[in-house]
């Protein structure tokens, strides 16, 4: 007599829940993106590029936020945060924005605090601006607010968006080191965790400005798994799902994928050493194009 088959049981952490896929949805902008007071350089830029319209990235935050809440601004990457904060406040004031809001945390204790955690649950969309990923994880990572923002991403339809090092921030892995000009030698890019929004996924910004394609195929090598992000200046990716993706902005984002790759030698090679990725597939999207990331969307809250 045939023996039926056991039938199939999902392992989880203690602790953990479930969502497959995430009702929020993230804005991951490469850096400088216009916020209309340029007006000599962003004229420049317009003459050069038919893409550029000032302002277009900061105006579809506002427009996916809508009325679900203030806009709050978490600008703890930054080493001038009042500054970098004002910044966004007066952008978002020539958008008419209805509501900013600012969570201006610095330590970990506040990172805690109720009265933090009550305003972040009456959010209708969070703004992380640049600066240091690393000190965006190392003060929020654990905290009620990670747990919060994670919580509410996954559940409530959260808009979370961040610029530079709040874009690199949100993806894990997370780059947090590494020389734009020695991406191609083993043990010059550094990894953490990041603030867990977006899974198998590697972040990049500033991408064609900076030269930074080599560093994320180093990352790629390590892991194969991962896909890498690269987003350009005044470049954004909109991403619902855990995994589509809408390109927004005057620039490129390149999608690097080594799922398939035929061989690397970086497990092999000393540190300091080029290394060899073979077979890396490369998409460059520009604004108005759609890519669904080859991951499966997971979300643990």
């Amino acid at each position: 007599m045939a023996t039926k088959p056991k039938p199939h049981t999902t392992h989880m952490l203690p602790g953990t829940h479930a969502c497959p896929t995430p009702k929020g949805k993230l804005l991951l902008i490469g850096g400088h993106e216009s916020k209309g007071d340029e007006s000599t350089k962003e004229e420049k830029i317009e003459a050069e590029n038919r893409n550029f319209t000032s302002m277009a990235i900061l105006q579809r935050l506002v427009d996916e936020t809508s009325s679900r809440g203030p806009i709050v601004l978490i600008p703890t990457a930054s080493g001038s945060p009042k500054d970098s904060a004002q910044a966004y406040v007066k952008a978002f004031g020539r958008l008419d924005a209805p509501n900013v809001e600012i969570l201006d945390v610095r330590t970990r204790e506040e990172a805690n605090n109720p009265k933090i955690i009550a305003l972040l649950e009456k959010a209708g969309a969070v703004l992380f601006t640049g600066g240091d990923q690393l000190r965006l994880t190392a003060l929020l990572g654990g905290t009620e607010l990670q747990k919060c923002l994670k919580k509410r991403y996954a559940h409530d339809g959260l808009l979370v968006a961040g610029t530079s090092a709040g874009a690199t921030a949100m993806s894990t892995p997370m780059i947090y080191q590494g020389r734009d000009d020695a991406g191609m030698l083993k043990g010059e890019i550094h990894i953490t965790t990041g603030l867990e929004l977006l899974h198998d996924v590697a972040v990049d910004t500033h991408f064609v400005a900076r030269g930074r394609m080599v560093r994320m195929a180093q990352i790629l090598a390590t892991n194969p798994a991962c896909i890498g992000l690269g987003i350009e200046e005044d470049t954004a990716v909109l991403v619902t799902n855990g995994r589509d993706l809408e390109i927004i902005g005057s620039g490129l984002v390149m999608i690097l994928d080594a799922k398939h790759c035929s061989s690397t030698n970086i497990h092999e090679i000393a540190p300091n050493t080029p290394f060899t990725l073979r077979g890396l597939r490369l998409h460059m999207l520009s604004c108005g194009e759609h890519f669904t990331l080859p991951i499966e969307p997971r979300m643990y809250a």
